[in-house]
């Protein structure tokens, strides 16, 4: 089956580096006009002319953290283009568990992981409902089924954008328009480099036996590659993902124990 997004626009969250960037560059293979965003400016810059047909691309520097500059700079993007496809993917909030953590806390990883995908989504909606196509895609955790301990935040506002997504599902299908999550598991990724150098030390235990451990888990026993994240992206924003609406997507090598 070959996937076809030519014409199609999409714009990209955290997509310069890990799962992002897997995502960004699949859609690009697959004819897709791509607006990869994130923090670092020099580093969208190289992935853009590195992307097949490079002309076609663009990006826009943007802090998910900082709300209201995100909120600004957002608004005038959407004004002035197109959105066909939406990812709704942000770096992750701090780790710890729920006793480390206090309201302010909370209300940070909000606005990062939920208030920025809503609002987002909010400006969207209207240009895919008067073109009656539109595919909304969120990149959240497999911890919303099965929470991991020392990411209390993420377990709890990701949990939250799965709730909303499925609500929005509803709403958005009349229109051509699909709406879908996905639970990531354990990807090579930069995030989670960073998370094991922290398990390591609270465990007094090596970053190579933490991966170890990690991979035991996984009935595939390995993690999962950035690009396969992609394929399934690519898969989800074609018209032969159009009768999938809705869903919560473990892209996780069998990790979750739940069906």
């Amino acid at each position: 089956m070959k996937i076809d997004l030519t014409g199609k626009k999409a714009l990209v969250g955290g997509s310069s580096k890990g799962i992002g960037l897997g995502i960004a560059t699949e859609l690009a293979n697959s004819g897709a006009s791509v607006c990869l965003m994130a923090r670092n400016e020099s580093r969208l810059k190289e992935i853009v002319a590195q992307l097949p047909s490079s002309n076609n691309h663009s990006y826009l520097v943007v802090d998910f953290s900082k709300f209201e500059d995100f909120k600004i700079k957002i608004e005038e993007y959407v004004k002035n283009n197109k959105v066909d496809i939406l990812i709704n993917n942000t770096q992750g909030p701090p780790a710890g568990n729920s006793l480390s953590k206090n309201i302010d806390s909370y209300q940070e990883a909000f606005d990062l992981l939920f208030k920025s995908v809503v609002h987002t989504t909010s400006l969207v909606i209207p240009g895919m409902q008067k073109n009656k196509w539109g595919r909304i895609i969120n990149v959240t955790s497999v911890s919303v089924k099965e929470p991991l301990n020392y990411l209390v935040l993420s377990n709890s506002i990701r949990s939250a954008v799965v709730a909303w997504a499925k609500s929005l599902s509803v709403d958005l299908g009349p229109d051509g328009i699909t709406v879908n999550s996905i639970l990531t598991g354990y990807f090579d990724t930069e995030r989670i480099k960073e998370l094991n150098k922290e398990k390591s030390k609270s465990l007094n235990i090596s970053e190579a036996e933490v991966l170890d451990k990690m991979k035991s888990l996984v009935p595939a026993s390995r993690l999962g590659r950035p690009e396969e994240y992609g394929y399934l992206v690519s898969f989800l924003s074609s018209d032969n993902a159009a009768y999938i609406n809705g869903a919560s997507i473990p892209i996780d090598g069998g990790l979750l124990k739940s069906y």
